[in-house]
C-alpha cells in the first residue's frame, strides 16, 4: 500500500516509516522543523519528505494517512487551521489511522506478514531509560542469533538504524506512554500487546496530557492488562508507583529487578555499574563488564537480561552481548574532543530532559570520571528545558537537585514562561542563564578550561550547539 505519514520525523513515526518501506510499502510523509538523526535516516531510505502540512498533499492519494500525535485540530491566531492537511483528510472522508494502530495491524500482529505468524513482542516502558533498554534488549537477542525486529526511539549504534523488521519471531519495541493521536488519547503502548513487558520506572511526566501520577499509573495498568497469562512482566523492585500499578491487577508472571532488599527472587547487581555480577535469587548467574556508566544503565541492563531470559536467552549469554553494547546515539555520545595543553575538552550530547534523567546522566559521567581516576575534572552541564513538561514549569523545583553533581550549569531559557534564574538561584554562581544560543555559547566559552567535560542535554536539536561549541573552542 501507499501510506502518507503526518509528523514523519518524530522518532517513532520515522521508525514506522522505515519498517513500512522495508516491508515493501510506498512511503511519503510531511513534517516541520526537521533535525537529525531521523531526517538523515529517512533521506537515506529515499523517502520523500514534504515540508509543512499543506492540504495540497491530498494529491498523493495514498491508501491511508498515518497520523502522528503531533497533529491536532488547533487553530492559528487568524482562525485558520494549524494543520490544513488534517482538515482536508477529515472533510474528504479518506482513510486515516494512528501510527501505533498501523504498526500493530501491519507489523506486530498481522497473521501472515511473518513466516511464523504474529510476533512475540517485547515492550519496554518507563519514564526513563526506554530507548537505551530497548536497544540493549534488541542487541542481546541479535547477539543470541534470534534476528529480532525492533523499533527504538533513537539510533542504536550496534545497528545504525532505529528500526527493522527482522527475520526472527521476536520484535522489541520502545513502549511510550504518551498519547496515541488527537483522536485516540490512550497511551501508545496499549496497541502493542506484548508477551514480555518491561516496566523500568514510573514518575510524573508529560504534564501536558496527564493531570497527575495516578493518571499515568492507570495507563501503565492498561498495558499490564494486555499481557497474556503466559507472558512476563519485568518490574523495577524499587518503584512504589509500579507496585501500585500491579496492585490494580496482574495476570502474568512477575519478575523483579534491582534493589536486593526488596527483591529476593529476581535479578540484582553486585559491583560498580561498569563491572558487576548479575544475581538471580541471590546466586551469581552472569558478569557484565562494559564501557557504559551510571547506576541507571546498570538497572537498564538487569531489565534487559530479565526480558531476554523470557525468550530463551540465558543471562550469561546476555552479559556477553552487553560487553559489546555501544549505546544509542545521543546517549552520552562524544561529539568531539578539543586538544588543550593541560587536558582535552570533551563535548558530549545526551537526550536527558526530565530532572531525574539529567541527574542520572550527570551522576553517571561523574562516576565514570571517578572510576578512571579523574574525579577532579569539571563537568559543565549545558541544557534546555524543552520538553512539554519542562516548558510548563512543572518540575522547576527539582532542577538544582538534578544538577548537583555538575561544577557549572548553563540553561538556555529562550521561550520559557517561567523564571529560570529564580529556579536555579539555589545553585548561586554555579548556574548561568541565557536567552539565546549565542549568549549560551559565549557563557560556556568564557568558562571552559582545559580538562573540562561539556555535557549538552536536550530532547531536541538544541540549535546545533554541539558543533557550534566545538567550532568556537577550536577558534
Amino acid at each position: 500500500m501507499h501510506i502518507h505519514i503526518l509528523g514523519i520525523c518524530g522518532t517513532f513515526m520515522g521508525g514506522l516509516a522505515a519498517l513500512a518501506r522495508e516491508a515493501g510499502h510506498k512511503v511519503t510523509g510531511c513534517d516541520t522543523g526537521v533535525y537529525p538523526p531521523m531526517s538523515d535516516q529517512l533521506r537515506g531510505l529515499g523517502i520523500e519528505l514534504i515540508e509543512g502540512y499543506g492540504a495540497d498533499q491530498m494529491a498523493f492519494e495514498p491508501d491511508v494517512f498515518v497520523v502522528g500525535n503531533v497533529i491536532s485540530r488547533a487553530r492559528l491566531a487568524d482562525g485558520t487551521p494549524k494543520y490544513p492537511l488534517m482538515e482536508a483528510i477529515l472533510n474528504s472522508g479518506k482513510p486515516y489511522t494512528s501510527g501505533p494502530q498501523w504498526l500493530s495491524g501491519h507489523v506486530l500482529h498481522h497473521p501472515t506478514h511473518h513466516a511464523t505468524g504474529p510476533r512475540h513482542v517485547l515492550a519496554v516502558a518507563g519514564t526513563h531509560g526506554k530507548t537505551t533498554t530497548t536497544a540493549m534488549l534488541a542487541w542481546i537477542l541479535e547477539h543470541a542469533g534470534l534476528q529480532p525486529g525492533f523499533l527504538v526511539g533513537g539510533v542504536p549504534l550496534n545497528f545504525g538504524v532505529s528500526a527493522r523488521l527482522g527475520e526472527g519471531n521476536t520484535f522489541v519495541i520502545e513502549a511510550d506512554e504518551y498519547d496515541t493521536a488527537f483522536f485516540d488519547k490512550r497511551s501508545k503502548f496499549v496497541h502493542y500487546r506484548p508477551r514480555t513487558a518491561v516496566l523500568n520506572n514510573l514518575e510524573f511526566d508529560h504534564a501536558d496530557i496527564f493531570d497527575d501520577l495516578a493518571a499515568i499509573e492507570r495507563q501503565f495498568h492498561h498495558l499490564v492488562r494486555t499481557v497474556p497469562s503466559q507472558g512476563r512482566v519485568v518490574v523495577n523492585a524499587a518503584e512504589a508507583s509500579l507496585q501500585r500499578v500491579l496492585a490494580q491487577g496482574c495476570w502474568s508472571e512477575q519478575l523483579l529487578f534491582g534493589n536486593g532488599l526488596l527483591n529476593k527472587a529476581g535479578f540484582t547487581a553486585h559491583g560498580e555499574p561498569h563491572d558487576f555480577h548479575v544475581l538471580k535469587a541471590g546466586e551469581a548467574v552472569a558478569h557484565v563488564k562494559w564501557g557504559i556508566s551510571g547506576v541507571h544503565n546498570q538497572l537498564n541492563a538487569l531489565a534487559a537480561i530479565a526480558a531476554a531470559e523470557h525468550v530463551g536467552v540465558a543471562p550469561e549469554a546476555a552479559a556477553l552481548a552487553l560487553a559489546e553494547f555501544q549505546n544509542v546515539k545521543r546517549r552520552m555520545e562524544v561529539r568531539g574532543v578539543i586538544p588543550r595543553k593541560g587536558g582535552d575538552i570533551t563535548v558530549y550530547d545526551d537526550f536527558a530532559h526530565h530532572p531525574t534523567a539529567i541527574h542520572t546522566t550527570v551522576d553517571g559521567l561523574r562516576r565514570q570520571l571517578q572510576s578512571a581516576g579523574r574525579g577532579g575534572e569539571r563537568i559543565l552541564a549545558i541544557f534546555e528545558p524543552r520538553s512539554n513538561t519542562m516548558k510548563l514549569g512543572a518540575m522547576t523545583a527539582q532542577l538544582p537537585w538534578s544538577l548537583e553533581q555538575a561544577d557549572l550549569a548553563f540553561c538556555h531559557a529562550g521561550g520559557l514562561d517561567w523564571d529560570a534564574r529564580a529556579a536555579l538561584a539555589p545553585m548561586g554562581e554555579r548556574a548561568q542563564v541565557a536567552g539565546t544560543i549565542d549568549q549560551l555559547l559565549d557563557q560556556v566559552k568564557a568558562a571552559a578550561r582545559p580538562g573540562d567535560h561539556l555535557l549538552c542535554m536536550s530532547n531536541g536539536g538544541f540549535g546545533g550547539i554541539h558543533a557550534k561549541l566545538l567550532e568556537a573552542l577550536k577558534a
